[in-house]
């Protein structure tokens, strides 16, 4: 089992194997955690999604899958990008959601990672409630069975590493 620590910061700063990076299905970028990755990575991390792009995923990548490209110029080796699924009241898509971080461990292991930056999936503009988003990530991690040493929870602002934290 990895150890879980939890961090207050800026993902695109951490010195780890694999930052996993809150990704839009297009793969080519967007806001939030998307965005930041793509510009502190550089062009490296375009190319290789629309590489992706290009051959497996030209529909884009699902939600709940994960795939690995370069880090750029960020201070990993690489990034993996999954698709969390947008928050709906009327509809339980937590498994979705869980499946983000079981589908990153399993790519990280793939990838030999012994270290994995997570930011807090689907819970900026994907509108996901941070506490319910916070029981789910810790729990899937912890359940799942991976290679990785270290599980980092690098959260952005002070209300989310409290809830993170408040979990443990």
């Amino acid at each position: 089992m990895a150890l879980i620590t939890f961090v207050r910061g800026d993902i695109t700063e951490e010195r780890v194997d694999a930052v996993v990076n809150a990704a839009n299905s297009s793969l080519l970028g967007g806001g939030g955690v998307d965005g930041a990755i793509h510009r502190k990575g550089g062009p490296e991390i375009l190319a290789g999604c629309r590489e992706l792009r290009a051959s497996r995923y030209g529909r884009g990548l699902p939600t709940g899958q994960a795939v690995a490209t370069t880090a750029g110029r960020l201070p990993a080796r690489w990034v993996i990008h999954t698709v969390g699924p947008v928050w709906q009241p009327d509809e339980d898509r937590s498994a979705l959601l869980a499946s983000c971080y079981r589908e990153s461990l399993r790519v990280a292991d793939g990838l030999g990672a012994a270290t994995v930056a997570f930011p807090a999936i689907s819970t900026g503009v994907y509108g996901w409630p941070l506490d319910d988003g916070a029981r789910i990530a810790v729990r899937t991690v912890r359940e799942v069975e991976t290679a990785v040493d270290e599980v980092r929870f690098v959260l952005f602002d002070d209300v989310a590493y409290e809830t993170f934290v408040g979990i443990e």
